[in-house]
């Protein structure tokens, strides 16, 4: 079972490897604004202020993915207000995509996020609609709520069309009753 543990200073460099080792084809099939991204060392401080302090107010919050003891991806959660709060993730090690991780880990990470943000009531997942592995997998849990084209998506992504799915804090024993019925 893969493992959420608060990103820590040794794993920003294995996060900023992943955006400037990938192929300009990953991160155009992810849609990734490249501005917006910035240079290695512009990811490595927005990293390392992400990682937790345990300061109530921090906005931004990273998580490492660690599987058989070895970080192969990152969960962030980018904070605004009570109702306005954006997760990503990502499995930074290619060959293990599509092997049921983010699936898994789904109902603990947003339990994960809900806990560390104890003022936050709803999360926003705005996922590209053309990435079908990542909508896939979160239509296991969470229903789209609409689709509609975002000038300023959250994150790193370039403007485009996004699936909108919400979760509520009420939502957590579901997901994780879910997770039980697909054999997680």
């Amino acid at each position: 079972m893969p493992l959420l543990r608060p990103l820590a200073l040794g794993d920003v460099e294995a996060v900023v490897a992943y955006w400037f080792g990938a192929s300009d084809e990953f991160l155009d099939t992810v849609g990734i604004d490249r501005a917006r991204m910035g240079r290695p060392a512009d990811v490595r401080a927005r990293y390392m202020k992400a990682i937790p302090s345990g300061d109530p107010e921090q906005m931004m919050l990273a998580w490492a993915i660690d599987l058989d003891n070895r970080m192969v991806g990152y969960t962030l959660l980018n904070r605004y207000t009570a109702e306005r709060n954006h997760s990503h993730w990502h499995i930074i090690e290619a060959d293990l995509r599509a092997n049921r991780i983010s699936s898994a880990l789904y109902p603990f990470r947003i339990k994960t996020y809900f806990d560390a943000a104890p003022a936050m009531e709803r999360l926003i997942h705005q996922t590209r609609s053309r990435n079908v592995a990542v909508n896939r997998m979160l239509d296991k849990y969470v229903a789209v709520a609409e689709t509609r084209y975002e000038t300023e998506p959250d994150g790193l992504a370039a403007p485009g069309e996004f699936h909108i799915r919400y979760v509520r804090r009420a939502d957590i024993p579901a997901l994780f009753e879910r997770a039980k019925s697909l054999g997680f």
